[in-house]
């Protein structure tokens, strides 16, 4: 893939594989970063809990494939979560004989939290740091990271 893109209507050239790879470390370096300033570590626990949320209730062997993990790490993650009251454990209406899991009403308050301190602590950073211009431009790229978002079926 060697492909150019044109960047802000100068005449420098940017391969796609160089602004890839820009994208991919800005946007991980950002998350590392607000992660590190709120203390909410990535963890298999909130990975769960993100499908959950995202995705719906599920039993632990789809859990287990969108994580790309063993049924028996995934149970384990699970019961870390139900004995935390993060999660519910139903029956499955479709089969009697599996149980389906879902986000409890404080697993839900939770990570609602987590994710308002996080969006607190990002808009903290760009109240303090970005001019008016550079806020206008990080709207922009905002649409552009959802339409790449969307390409790659997130």
């Amino acid at each position: 893939m060697s492909l150019t893109v044109h960047q802000n209507n100068d005449r420098s050239n940017l391969t796609v594989e160089t602004l890839a790879e820009d994208v991919r470390r800005a946007v991980g370096t950002f998350v590392r970063a607000v992660r590190e300033k709120t203390d909410a570590e990535k963890s298999a626990q909130t990975e769960a809990l993100g499908l959950l949320d995202r995705d719906g209730p599920m039993n632990i062997a789809a859990l287990a494939q969108r994580r790309n993990v063993t049924h028996q790490t995934m149970r384990l993650v699970v019961g870390q979560l139900e004995n935390a009251r993060l999660v519910e454990r139903q029956a499955d209406p479709t089969d009697g004989r599996s149980q389906i899991f879902s986000l409890s009403a404080f697993g839900k308050a939770e990570l609602l939290r987590g994710r308002a301190a996080r969006a607190s602590k990002i808009g903290d950073m760009i109240e303090k740091t970005l001019t008016a211009d550079e806020r206008i431009a990080l709207k922009t790229a905002v649409g552009i990271l959802d339409k790449l978002s969307a390409a790659a079926g997130g």
